[in-house]
């Protein structure tokens, strides 16, 4: 079965993405590069690129390129990670919402992955409470997941291979997720008196050395369970979903023109 990407986007879209990711990613990396006199304020870079990636959103509707059956799944779907990403709070790594978001990805494609990332994430905060520094660093690490999980090659596989590809993702997603989220906090959570502190001014390596440490000696004990939890339930439940999402799709026929078919005179 042949299926298409449920979002496209323009040349305006594409670049108004690639400007949001470049900004999220400075936002990320800056610690590795920066050597000015003062911590700079990160939260800055992630307020630009989440107004740049939300009028990317109101672009492609106002453009049809999302039309109301795709703005609706993305609701749908929105709505559905946003409501299990809580379940799992309290318990160290259990986040449930990384599957669904994989597995839709999978289906509709990249461009629309990316979006459910950053939608879901948001509208996850908005339910939970969970508004704070963190949550540029969250939306963005999601929607690029998101829209990795579009281009897993291999789109004609199914069944057991197509399986264990999206198992191998979810579990690499699942350390790449945690590793960001560090890098949210590692340049203040230490202070500046201990190894693995940041250290302003420092060499590439140094920091990225003292980060690696800082990363396994505190995450590994989220990291590990997440992988293990998503690789799970991709494996039991992957293969149901994915087919449900796929005749989601197939019937919904989206971004179809809508023909009108005058009937003949009797």
């Amino acid at each position: 079965m042949r299926t298409h990407d449920v979002v496209k986007f323009s040349p305006l879209g594409t670049a108004v993405l690639t400007l949001a990711s470049v900004i999220s990613a400075a936002g990320f990396l800056w610690p590795f590069f920066y050597n000015g006199q003062s911590l700079p304020r990160t939260q800055l870079f992630f307020w630009a690129a989440l107004t740049l990636a939300f009028f990317l959103v109101v672009v492609q509707i106002s453009n049809s390129a999302l039309d109301a059956k795709s703005v609706a799944l993305l609701g749908v779907l929105s709505a559905l990670i946003a409501a299990v990403r809580p379940l799992g709070a309290g318990a160290v790594g259990i986040e449930p919402m990384w599957f669904i978001l994989i597995l839709s990805a999978r289906v509709f494609g990249p461009s629309f992955g990316f979006i459910l990332g950053l939608t879901s994430m948001f509208v996850s905060a908005l339910l939970t409470g969970g508004l704070g520094p963190w949550l540029g660093y969250q939306v963005f690490a999601a929607a690029w997941i998101g829209m990795a999980a579009g281009f897993i090659p291999g789109k004609k596989l199914r069944g057991t291979k197509e399986i264990a590809i999206l198992i191998i993702f979810g579990a690499i997603a699942s350390e790449v997720f945690g590793i960001l989220m560090d890098l949210q906090f590692w340049p203040w959570a230490l202070g500046s008196d201990t190894r693995l502190s940041y250290v302003a001014h420092g060499a590439v390596t140094e920091n990225l050395h003292r980060f690696i440490i800082f990363h396994f000696a505190t995450s590994m004990a989220w990291d590990i369970p997440r992988a293990i939890f998503t690789a799970l339930l991709l494996a039991f439940s992957g293969r149901s979903v994915l087919s449900a999402l796929r005749r989601t799709h197939t019937r919904a026929a989206f971004m179809a023109p809508i023909e009108f078919i005058e009937r003949a005179k009797a």
